[in-house]
């Protein structure tokens, strides 16, 4: 009797056992098919959660993925069951202001909600009585986003526009929290945090963006071991201000930038456009940094793999000049790198030709980055694609097109257009020195292009811009007195030199969106891998890529004004939206059998170049085009899609790639 119970025991553990581990084999299975290519292509409009009276402009999912809670300028937060469509509870916040950020403190059983607003203030709430237990008031200016890690369930972070990183510890009993990170210590006066992140896979990293085109990654453990050697130092209480110090040490932190976004900085400022981080976040595997900036576009950066950015890099001499024409004969692209069966690489490559002679420049960079996804080893499609970059003109693609030369030749030295192109690029993002020598490697390397239409234009440019810098330069310099004699109270801003020798650049780069209006648009990742990239839009839209190929695959209507906030679900093809509109939208995929989805926005290469034209616009046609005017053109490009600079480079002399 007590063996036959003890086998019956045994058997229904050995049951639950196989249970749990079926259980979580197919909790695995979901989670990583849970976002598909198909399921993105059905995704539209499940629900509209309707409560706030205000601008939502925050959401967060607690871990399970049951509840969502959202925060608006009503300053109220409400917590909904998103499947059942239901309001949960809804709570004044004690804020005076716009809420601008929601968080579940983890290990908390989603009993606790921390809130950070406009009014300066960060508190913390009781959810199961409706009640705010800890109000914080050490910020001097706006909160905008809070964040919390697993590891630590009683702490949590605020940046405010005050510049400061502000660490929280629910266990002491104060009202007070601890400067982490003062970045008008070292930016000056003028810093604003706009947004922070904590890695999911090593809490011990968080990532902050503020204005600027810098994003800084810091190491939580040296911050706290440099200030406790600080504390413990006779010295350290002793400050000199005949000299600046740095108060974070050069290994706690690290520095992401854009390549190209420092160069171009000045010209944004008479363009009445500020670059600004407005989120930040890791991948699920906390190996990617995903920042949407504003001003600008959406960036990847690999945390394993860093590159400095590439018009740092580049030598004295080009680096095509490393190695050698091919047996002494121009290839111009033509690689042995080649992975795709040859029949399916000329079809890729015909197509793409295709839509390049066509002049639709975005169709042909979509099906260059397919082909490269697929053939990474082949010169000639990296060096195609820099061409189509080259004659599309958005912001940010002579930078790309640049980094696809450098591709090109690293793969194919006697990459002929790669080359000159290169050279192109340098003199379009201002590095006209470097354009200079670039071209001159390029003479000395294809003698018989040295004297051809394009070389004698470029060259021409090249030295009347080099002539004008240098008087620009002469003018400065006897007016320097006049300039020196003002003395600034302000703290000296970094060195942008010096910050990009230090920063990496980016991995990939997103572009269609528009984030110029409001400080707080999200760009998240969708899928358990991050195989998709999502971003809200300034046209009331939010975009979906393919995060390896970057291409755009889906534009979805989210608001009548502007979607600022995305949130997918922890694990379905769930997603949740805000923005001015005072709802919170839900959407997954509909059944194949609904035939219209009218939030489809169908021509998308049309919405992205809307959104070029809306980025660089001045803010009269900002106004217009969001009363919903229609106004023609794009800079660059004629309304007729004809591409208005000097077709000089299509004189130089060689085979067609």
């Amino acid at each position: 009797m007590f063996c036959g119970e003890a086998m019956t025991t045994a058997n229904i553990s050995r049951d639950i056992l196989h249970r749990q581990i079926r259980d979580k084999r197919a909790a695995s299975f979901q989670r990583f098919y849970h976002v598909t290519d198909p399921f993105i292509k059905r995704l539209g409009l499940e629900a509209e959660l309707q409560g706030h009276t205000g601008c939502v402009n925050c959401l967060e999912w607690n871990e399970r993925g049951d509840l969502l809670a959202s925060g608006s300028d009503d300053q109220h937060a409400i917590i909904w069951d998103p499947f059942r469509h239901k309001k949960l509870t809804t709570m004044h916040t004690g804020h005076a202001a716009n809420i601008f950020s929601v968080k579940f403190l983890p290990h908390s059983g989603d009993r606790i909600l921390v809130t950070g607003a406009a009014d300066t203030k960060v508190h913390v709430h009781d959810l199961t009585v409706k009640e705010t237990i800890h109000m914080f008031s050490d910020h001097t200016n706006r909160v905008k986003r809070i964040a919390t890690a697993p590891m630590w369930p009683n702490t949590f972070w605020s940046a405010a526009e005050d510049g400061i990183i502000r660490q929280y510890d629910l266990r002491e009993n104060s009202k007070h929290s601890e400067v982490l990170i003062d970045l008008t210590e070292f930016c000056g006066q003028l810093v604003e945090a706009k947004c922070l992140a904590v890695n999911p896979r090593d809490n011990n990293y968080l990532a902050v963006g503020a204005n600027g085109p810098f994003v800084r990654l810091y190491d939580i453990r040296m911050i706290h071991n440099y200030r406790k050697s600080l504390s413990q130092s006779t010295s350290a209480a002793v400050h000199t201000f005949c000299e600046r110090q740095k108060p974070i040490p050069d290994g706690a932190g690290q520095y992401y930038v854009a390549g190209h976004l420092p160069v171009k900085l000045p010209d944004y400022n008479n363009r009445l456009r500020v670059l600004v981080a407005t989120y930040v976040t890791f991948s699920p595997d906390g190996t990617e940094l995903l920042v949407n900036m504003g001003g600008e576009q959406v960036y990847l950066f690999d945390l394993t793999f860093k590159q400095r950015p590439y018009t740092f890099l580049l030598p004295k001499k080009c680096q095509s000049s490393t190695g050698d024409v091919q047996n002494g004969k121009t290839t111009n692209g033509v690689s042995n790198g080649i992975h795709l069966p040859v029949i399916h690489l000329n079809l890729c490559q015909n197509i793409s030709n295709d839509a390049f002679a066509r002049q639709q420049w975005t169709q042909a960079i979509q099906l260059y980055s397919l082909g490269i996804h697929q053939a990474s080893s082949n010169a000639m499609l990296y060096g195609n694609r820099a061409a189509a970059y080259m004659k599309r003109k958005w912001d940010g693609d002579h930078y790309d097109a640049l980094r696809d030369c450098l591709k090109a030749l690293s793969l194919n030295p006697g990459h002929l257009k790669a080359h000159f192109r290169l050279a192109r690029c340098l003199f379009e993002l201002k590095y006209v020195a470097e354009a200079l020598e670039c071209l001159d490697d390029f003479k000395g390397k294809f003698p018989e292009q040295a004297h051809s239409s394009a070389c004698d234009a470029l060259d021409k440019d090249i030295k009347a811009a080099l002539y004008s810098k240098s008087e620009s330069e002469d003018k400065k310099a006897n007016s320097s007195i006049r300039f020196h004699s003002f003395s600034r109270k302000e703290s000296i801003p970094e060195d942008e030199l010096e910050l990009r020798e230090r920063s990496f650049d980016y991995k990939h780069r997103y572009c269609g969106h528009c984030n110029t209006t409001t400080d707080i648009k999200e760009a998240n990742f969708f899928g358990s891998k991050g195989q998709y990239i999502v971003s809200g839009s300034d046209d009331g839209s939010f975009f979906i890529w393919e995060k390896e190929t970057t291409n755009l695959v889906r534009i979805l209507q989210g608001d009548e004004s502007i979607v600022n906030c995305l949130q997918p679900h922890p694990s379905y093809c769930f997603l949740a939206t805000s923005g001015i509109d005072p709802v919170v939208r839900l959407w997954n995929p509909r059944p194949e059998t609904d035939s219209e989805n009218g939030r489809v926005v169908e021509d998308m290469e049309g919405a992205a170049q809307a959104n070029q034209r809306r980025m660089n616009a001045d803010p009269l046609e900002v106004m217009l085009l969001n009363m919903g005017y229609r106004i023609t053109g794009l800079r660059g490009v004629g309304p007729d899609g004809s591409d208005d600079e000097e077709s000089s480079e299509g004189q130089v002399q060689c085979r067609p790639s």
